[in-house]
């Protein structure tokens, strides 16, 4: 985006008011101009900034950058993803539906939460492989693993019984 047709719009603007003063305000206002382009730049700028980031607060998960090229911002769009077609109706499981972790006792009370998850290309293919193996849309994969990994945790974390714990405790047989 070209910024200096509203940079020359202003300056233009200033020499019309400045008319109004007399000889003394025009050359005030033809000195002051230069200095003003880089502040109404910047201004401008931050205004578009701004502008940007309610629209990808109403575009979430897609987004609206302001990248600096130059002397001129560049908007870059990233749209929303598209919605994936449901693996049901793709192919049949391949896996029963039971092979989902159950919640444990008192964790699910029926409500979901919605995250944005970024990771990289190449695991995003090995995560839809691995879902697709198991007959899984790649979100219940996702859950499922990552529930499996913190039930994992809970299992091994044992309090007072790590290295760091602080207790001496003997192992052995004694006579």
């Amino acid at each position: 985006m070209d910024l200096t047709p509203y940079v020359d719009n202003l300056r233009h603007e200033l020499a019309i008011a400045a008319d109004a003063g007399g000889e003394e305000s025009r050359a005030l206002a033809e000195r002051l101009t230069a200095p003003l382009e880089s502040a109404t730049r910047l201004t401008l700028l931050n205004a578009l900034s701004a502008a940007m980031s309610e629209v990808t607060l109403e575009l979430a998960p897609g987004s609206v950058d302001v990248r600096l090229r130059g002397l001129d911002p560049e908007f870059v769009v990233t749209p929303p993803p598209a919605p994936e077609p449901p693996q049901e109706a793709q192919a049949p499981l391949a896996a029963p539906a039971a092979a989902a972790l159950p919640p444990a006792a008192g964790e699910d009370d029926g409500s979901m939460a919605r995250i944005n998850f970024r990771l990289p290309a190449h695991l995003k293919s090995r995560a839809e492989s691995a879902a697709a193996a198991e007959g899984l849309s790649v979100n219940a994969w996702l859950v499922r693993a990552v529930s499996t990994a913190l039930d994992g945790r809970e299992r091994t974390h044992q309090p007072g019984r790590g290295k760091d714990s602080g207790s001496r405790g003997f192992t052995g047989w004694v006579r």
